[in-house]
């Protein structure tokens, strides 16, 4: 799988737990302490972001990372 749709994959899922949880991408961006521009650029999955972030927002939206990631 190429990295660009691992990505897209990635902010998929993202955006399901972060809907299903009731959070503005604000609210998680600033719980996983990220900037919100770049939250959002991950979450429309047009970046590749490191297991260090990834493990940042999982953090915030309280689930393994492995519901990010697959």
């Amino acid at each position: 799988m190429d990295s660009s749709g691992f990505s897209e994959k990635v902010g998929k899922r993202i955006k399901t737990l972060r809907l299903k949880a009731n959070l503005t991408q604000a609210a998680v961006a600033k719980k996983a302490k990220l900037n919100i521009n770049y939250f959002a650029v991950i979450e429309r999955g047009e970046v590749t972001t490191s297991s260090e972030k990834l493990k940042k927002i999982s953090d915030a939206l309280d689930v393994d990372i492995s519901k990010i990631t697959g």
